[in-house]
């Protein structure tokens, strides 16, 4: 069985969720690597020091210059046939994708896996995390996700796999590039940071936010989180919210600030290594997955540990 990874990359290095998914990929036979994109050469070479990768498909092309998960889809779609399974990690733009390829192939994908079980059987959360599927797929063709916390990250080095070029599919003419709007921050991407300090409505407000947890952060050199219920109550950006219908993390140390812990953000967050709660509610949810609780007010918690650090 041969499986194909669908990388996400920036054109000059693969980003880290490739390497989870080519850990996950990895449990269902021989791995090849496609890297769709303009000028991505870089990125191709760099996937092909992948350990554990067989073969990289290069696609280069105008039409794949922003990702579009239409064009991708279509490139990902006349190369299927050579693929028993194919594999994306589930970010923003693996859940764009893989629907569209799995449709047209008309199998049932497999989203948000955590454990490969065999070639055909694969465990992946339900009920918010708070119970465990086993899902077997009769399909020829599997489409999976991969929630990329389940897996360890391959090592990006001492690969040496070949890189093949494959022509570049003509534009779909379904969805056009209008612009985008990058945020730079010298801070540590969510997803992929060690240490995320978060924090929830008990902020009160935005100044709030801002005013304790980012000494405390900048002190850790962490990432800053948040609940949902604090993106609501707009004190933060929707990009750093935390949860089920957020972000996936689990960092080495995750702090939760004025967080009371319901399902939808422990679905979030509970994989991490080390979790520390503060909250003055003795009765918080998220002391029940803390390995350590602080009960007291965040407000004066928060930045006597920022001091002591």
């Amino acid at each position: 069985m041969t499986v194909l990874v669908i990388a996400e990359h920036d054109s000059a290095s693969v980003k880290g969720a490739t390497l989870n998914t080519v850990t996950a990929a990895s449990g269902c036979g021989e791995v090849h690597v496609l890297v769709a994109g303009m000028n991505a050469g870089e990125a191709a070479a760099g996937a092909s020091k992948v350990a554990g990768v067989a073969a990289v498909l290069h696609a280069d092309g105008e039409t794949l210059r922003h990702g579009l998960a239409e064009n991708l889809a279509a490139q990902v779609l006349a190369l299927a046939s050579d693929y028993s399974h194919i594999f994306f990690p589930a970010t923003a733009s693996g859940k764009n994708t893989a629907p569209r390829v799995a449709a047209m192939l008309d199998v049932a994908q497999v989203s948000d896996i955590t454990r490969v079980v065999s070639a055909d059987t694969f465990e992946r959360p339900i009920y918010a995390g708070n119970a465990i599927a086993t899902v077997r797929s009769g399909d020829p063709i599997k489409v999976v996700t991969v929630r990329t916390t389940g897996f360890d990250p391959a090592a990006s080095t001492g690969g040496s796999a070949p890189v093949r070029a494959v022509p570049a599919v003509a534009d779909s003419g379904k969805s056009g590039f209008v612009g985008q709007e990058i945020v730079k921050s010298d801070r540590p991407e969510l997803t992929a940071a060690k240490i995320i300090v978060s924090g929830g409505r008990a902020m009160g407000s935005s100044d709030k936010f801002t005013e304790v947890l980012t000494p405390l952060a900048d002190k850790l050199g962490a990432a800053i989180g948040a609940s949902r219920a604090a993106v609501d109550s707009g004190y933060a950006p929707n990009d750093l919210q935390v949860g089920q219908t957020g972000k996936i993390v689990a960092p080495q140390l995750y702090f939760a600030c004025g967080i009371s812990g319901a399902i939808q953000h422990l679905a979030g967050m509970k994989d991490s290594k080390v979790i520390v709660a503060i909250n003055k509610d003795p009765e918080a949810p998220i002391f029940s997955v803390a390995d350590y609780g602080l009960e007291a007010d965040l407000f004066l918690a928060v930045p006597e540990l920022a001091n002591a650090l």
